[in-house]
């Protein structure tokens, strides 16, 4: 590798606050706020929305769309004649 032009990449906490779970990874992400580790360390932390442990495809907790429901309420509001065009 070429000296000087690669991000420096160092040990980051991302944390997900809708699962309150807290991954230790690699990055080149930096943040000033920090929290002290299981392994008492202190590193910086990355608040994120959504992660592997919240998302619903990760997770099986997918919503099933109501595709009938939208249909039918899409014919009484137009009418069958709007679908058929």
């Amino acid at each position: 590798m070429k000296p000087r032009i690669h991000p420096v990449s160092r040990p980051v906490v991302f944390r997900d606050r809708a699962a309150d779970v807290a991954f230790l990874t690699r990055s080149t992400a930096d943040s000033s706020r920090t929290v002290q580790w299981e392994d008492g360390n202190t590193y910086p932390v990355i608040d994120v929305e959504v992660s592997s442990a919240s998302h619903p495809f990760y997770t099986g907790r997918s919503r099933v769309m109501d595709s009938a429901g939208r249909v039918e309420r899409f014919e009484r509001r137009y009418g069958r004649t709007a679908a058929r065009g």
